[in-house]
């Protein structure tokens, strides 16, 4: 049977439009709704570590729209609509950095964040997860300019010192850290 899709551009990835009390109320296509003034809507961050208790810590792909060149946490997206987020979580590890997660967890089911840069404005519902990373970073270069193995103690202290992380990272750093008791596990 001949492939109808070839040659077919993808159609365009789509953001959940959410109320100010986190209720759906629309989709958007993703690169119009970013801009100086950004509607809420949904995404995630993901922190995932080695079985040794590292921080895979990523710099952003210095031509990204949002936040471009900034470290931060391991993994962030959004999921489509009616995607469920663990499944939108999977996605992004293996479609950034070819990365499979398992004890995939929900630490800050609540959070929520602005943050401005350069003219464009993130506004987000962004429930933060942990997990555990399967197979060895191959980061796409759209994507993810770098990555960096740190220890948790490295990563506190960055997100105290305002040191090149992304202003999402700065703050799930320390709510994370009060919550490392439901990882399950203690990261070096």
């Amino acid at each position: 049977m001949a492939d109808v899709s070839a040659g077919t551009p993808a159609p365009p990835e789509q953001v959940v439009l959410l109320d100010d009390d986190g209720r759906p109320i629309g989709v958007a296509d993703k690169a119009a709704v970013h801009g100086a003034s950004t509607p809420r809507h949904l995404a995630f961050s993901c922190y995932g570590f080695d079985r040794a208790g590292r921080l895979l810590v990523t710099r952003r792909a210095r031509d990204k729209r949002t936040f471009p060149g900034v470290r931060t946490n391991t993994c962030c997206g959004h999921p489509a609509p009616g995607e469920p987020m663990e499944d939108a979580i999977r996605r992004r590890l293996v479609d950034e950095l070819g990365l499979g997660a398992v004890d995939l967890r929900l630490v800050l089911p609540d959070f929520a964040y602005r943050a401005s840069a350069g003219g464009v404005e993130e506004n987000e519902l962004c429930p933060v997860y942990v997990c555990t990373l399967v197979g060895e970073p191959r980061p796409r270069p759209d994507e993810v300019d770098s990555v960096e193995w740190w220890s948790w103690e490295a990563f506190l202290a960055a997100a105290r010192l305002d040191d090149d992380l992304s202003p999402w990272a700065r703050l799930q750093a320390p709510l994370l850290d009060a919550r490392r008791d439901a990882w399950g596990r203690r990261p070096a």
